[in-house]
């Protein structure tokens, strides 16, 4: 199913804490999987120092997710994401929205 950035967005966001693949570009021009989780606050992997980012991920397009297999936080760029599977359902993002 083709989705748009905005959509995409928000499925993830709204996600409740359930297991989401993600497919992107990175900063380098390589595609990535991830498969991680929003909503981890804390993990005995990456424990929070509550010390909030200096800046907004929502300013940049970006939105943080849980890496499952690295046991770390990463930023996802919203811009240059190409597709995503959640809840068992698989979405690409509209040709025509990737930068």
């Amino acid at each position: 199913m083709e989705i748009s950035k905005e959509e995409a967005k928000k499925l993830i966001k709204g996600s409740g804490g359930q297991f989401v693949s993600v497919e992107f570009i990175k900063k380098n021009g390589d595609v990535r999987k991830l498969n991680g989780r929003m909503g981890v606050h804390s993990s005995k992997y990456a424990p929070l120092k509550n010390v909030g980012l200096a800046y907004d991920p929502d300013e940049y397009g970006l939105i943080g997710i849980f890496d499952a297999q690295n046991k770390g936080y990463r930023m996802v760029n919203i811009n240059t994401l190409l597709g995503m599977k959640i809840d068992g359902k698989e979405y690409q993002i509209k040709a025509e929205e990737i930068k």
